[in-house]
């Protein structure tokens, strides 16, 4: 009998305390930057566990660099996270692809408080979090697709496609998956299931918010890659564009919770300013404390994946996929902690289990997989007693000129399956943009299998800004097989070199 007590005490417990807690969370906002790590963004925050050095392939231990306002887009999928972690030694970040340009080291760099002073202020008020891992220890697709639903199903890299990254994607493009120790490829459209799917069937409020087709950065809509949503009417209803969220806010019209991400220039992926993605974050924030949700709405703002930044902490091995690289979470509410640094283990899985166990709770909603089941759920980042925290409504910053840069309309060529012996080819755009005089320009293949890409161009080595060129690539498979190479883009800018990747397979 004494059993049947304490499982009925533990029962009514748990009911106590989601009743405590769910009328004072009522809006959960979800809000997911791109490709920074920990110590890349706070690991020079006083009292957390950052680093100032950087431990490198040779051997030696180096200063971290002070990374510009533009960092440069590095390798940062499966195969150069896991050459970054090197089995938990840390110690070859350098060796990510272009993470040591011609000496520069700039997976070697972090951002100081006077970059991202209001993300500081954030940290001091609430809380910061610098025990938090990316779920798998990859790159942005996976670890979106566990933002949604506590699992990749498998999949371990991003599609083959510029233009989307689910259902929409052009057929034929695939995304590599690992399954049992082997790695294979899939159309990226799933039918395992999502929290949004489990929040709509037990009829709590949800929506996503993300960029539509026709924008950049539509590839982060992840709610995309599942036919249960992308084929229904959920996805005119519920899945809506980013800039609709802060008038929701604004308005006291959030849903119970909301997903947000936001386009390439403001999602602080590289190579977009870290300035101006700051600046966005601040003016959704600013838009909630502003609104009538304020005093009852908790805000995850998360990064998806190291960006191929160096991270001093070894991911805990939870399976085959993760967890990856610390990322930087802030958590910010009227009911967080006041300045508080939390060392608890999280992951995207964390979030999950979170709404589960807050709005989620009353109707029922359960884990989806084994990863939000065991997470740790973030409540102990929260301290419903104290008098909840005013708003914190800050000023936008005058961002630095951002010089010379370079933008190029595409950054991967897929070619699908091609005759051995017939060329194709595909032509990039490259538009000098900026404050400033693109110079110093020059355009190389590099082949990583097989021999079979190379390049033509019409691009001057200087460019005024505003003006335009067009590199043309060509794909001749010599033999049947998968070929891949990179086009790099050398000039002046800060985030150079860029690179447009390419592959086919030889038919």
């Amino acid at each position: 009998m004494s059993r049947i007590y304490a499982l009925a005490f533990l029962l009514a417990a748990s009911r106590l305390f989601a009743g405590s807690v769910a009328p004072k969370i009522q809006h959960v906002v979800f809000i997911v930057k791109e490709n920074r790590s920990f110590d890349f963004m706070f690991g020079a925050y006083p009292g957390a566990n950052g680093a100032s050095t950087c431990k490198v392939s040779n051997g030696q231990t180096i200063q971290l660099r002070h990374a510009p306002d533009r960092a440069r887009n590095m390798g940062h999928g499966w195969a150069d996270a896991h050459t970054g972690v090197d089995g938990g030694l840390m110690d070859k970040f350098d060796l990510v692809q272009l993470g040591n340009w011609q000496g520069d080291y700039m997976s070697c760099s972090q951002l100081w408080q006077q970059d991202i002073p209001n993300y500081f202020k954030y940290a001091s008020t609430f809380v910061l979090a610098d025990n938090m891992f990316s779920s798998e220890e990859s790159g942005s697709f996976p670890n979106h697709l566990y933002l949604v639903a506590a699992s990749s199903g498998g999949v371990s890299n991003s599609p083959q496609a510029s233009v989307a990254w689910g259902c929409d994607a052009p057929a034929g493009t695939t995304a590599q998956t690992y399954i049992n120790g082997k790695f294979g490829y899939v159309y990226p459209c799933f039918s395992f299931t999502t929290l949004a799917d489990e929040l709509q069937a037990g009829g709590v409020s949800w929506k996503y918010y993300a960029p539509s087709s026709n924008q950049t950065g539509y590839v982060w809509s992840t709610l995309d890659a599942f036919p249960s949503i992308r084929n229904s009417d959920l996805w005119t209803s519920n899945v809506v564009n980013f800039s609709q969220f802060a008038s929701d806010a604004l308005a006291g019209n959030l849903p119970a919770v909301s997903w947000l991400v936001t386009t390439q220039a403001n999602s602080e992926h590289p190579t977009a300013s870290t300035c101006r993605g700051e600046n966005w974050t601040v003016d959704q924030i600013n838009a909630i404390m502003q609104g009538p949700n304020w005093n009852s709405t908790a805000i995850f703002l998360v990064w998806d994946d190291f960006g191929g930044f160096y991270d001093h902490v070894p991911p805990p091995g939870l399976d085959a996929y993760g967890l990856g690289p610390r990322v930087p979470l802030l958590i910010i509410s009227p009911y967080a902690k006041p300045g508080y640094i939390s060392h608890t283990q999280y992951e995207f899985a964390s979030v999950l289990k979170f709404i589960e166990k807050t709005v989620g709770a009353a109707a029922g909603i359960k884990p989806l997989s084994g990863r939000d089941a065991n997470a740790n759920d973030m409540l102990d980042s929260f301290k419903f007693s104290q008098t909840p925290l005013p708003p914190l409504v800050l000023n936008k910053r005058t961002c630095p000129p951002v010089g010379a840069t370079v933008a190029l309309s595409s950054y991967f060529l897929p070619w699908g399956d091609q005759p051995v012996g017939t060329p194709s080819s595909k032509t990039v755009t490259l538009k000098s943009t900026g404050t400033s005089t693109l110079q110093n320009l020059s355009i190389s293949v590099t082949n990583n299998v097989g021999g079979n890409f190379s390049q033509t161009n019409n691009c001057p080595a200087s460019m005024a800004v505003g003006t335009t060129c067009t590199i043309t690539i060509t794909f001749n498979p010599a033999e049947k097989g998968r070929s891949a190479g990179s086009v790099y883009v050398v000039s002046n800018d800060t985030a150079a070199p860029e690179v447009i990747a390419v592959n086919g397979t030889g038919q």
